[in-house]
Formats: structure tokens, sequence, C-alpha cells
């Protein structure tokens, strides 16, 4: 069994699905951590020193191979994983994808304090935030929504949802 965590950044995939594997006795891998040890890069760094395609690409590469190669995981996605290529029939064939749904005001408040590790918005003003992660929202939303199930995370804790998601299944 895998079940892939997926929604916009921020939304407390890696939070979640930590406390989901440790309900279910599955082991956890967060997709942009497992990237950043293969790389030897930040995902940061893969930005900046090779570009979002070249990261996009080889982001596709290694979710095939984990999900082809992997059981009894919960695997957290970075944001944009279910956007490029064939990632989202990808993650539907091989795992439950489980959407975890946030509004602009809980990404952006998440974001206001750890927007350094966010190569995407890092550079943008504070007060740009929100427009940016709604534009993205409406762009992405097409993708999130084809997960099997969908989980609203705002104003509820990590063990929470991870309890919630786990009664789903």
């Amino acid at each position: 069994m895998i079940i892939s965590l997926i929604g916009y950044m921020a939304s407390g995939k890696t939070a979640i699905g930590q406390e989901l594997a440790r309900i279910k006795d599955l082991n956890f891998m967060d997709l942009d951590a497992y990237i950043e040890s293969r790389e030897e890069m930040t995902i940061p760094q893969i930005f900046e020193s090779k570009g979002e395609i070249y990261f996009r690409k080889i982001e596709g590469e290694y979710l095939s191979y984990v999900l082809e190669n992997s059981d009894n995981l919960v695997l957290s996605h970075g944001g944009g994983t279910p956007c490029y290529g064939n990632n989202m029939k990808l993650i539907n064939k091989h795992s439950t994808a489980v959407y975890l749904e946030a509004s602009i005001n809980t990404i952006v408040e998440r974001l206001k304090t750890g927007r350094n590790k966010r190569p995407l918005v890092v550079e943008l003003d504070e007060d740009k935030i929100s427009e940016y992660v709604a534009k993205h929202l409406f762009e992405r939303r097409n993708f999130y929504e084809q997960a099997q199930f969908k989980v609203n995370v705002d104003g509820s804790s990590a063990e929470e949802l991870a309890m919630q998601i786990d009664k789903l299944l």
C-alpha cells in the first residue's frame, strides 16, 4: 500500500504524512527530500543552478521509480508534482491519493514563516504572496482534484488530520 499526499506547498503534507505513517505503521518518504539526497543539492539549489524544467524532469523520474519500487509507504509529494507530465496518472495508478486542501489564508500564513525554503515564493514581497498562491491554486486545482480523497486541513492538527485520513482509507 502506498498513500500519496498531494496539495499546495505548506498544506501540511510532510507533517501529516509523518503522523499518518506512524499511525498506520508504514514508512514515510518526502519526495523532495528524496530528490535532494539523490541529487546532493537542495531543491532551491537545483532550481537556481539547473532550472525548473530540469527539476520537473527529474522529479517525474524519481516519482516513477519510487512508486514502482516501493510498498508500505506514505509519500509526501511536492506541491507541483501532480501537475507535470504524467505524474498524476502515475500517482493514481500506483497509490491512493489524498488531496490536502488548504485555504489561501492558511497557506499564506504558513508561507510567511517558511518562504526561504520555497524557491517559487522566496523572491516575492510578502504582500504579493496571496495573489501568487490564489493564481497557482486556480491553475493546479484540476490536478489535485483527481485524487481519490480530499481532506480540508484548515484549523486541524497533523494528528487530527492523520486520524481522519486513516478513517477514510
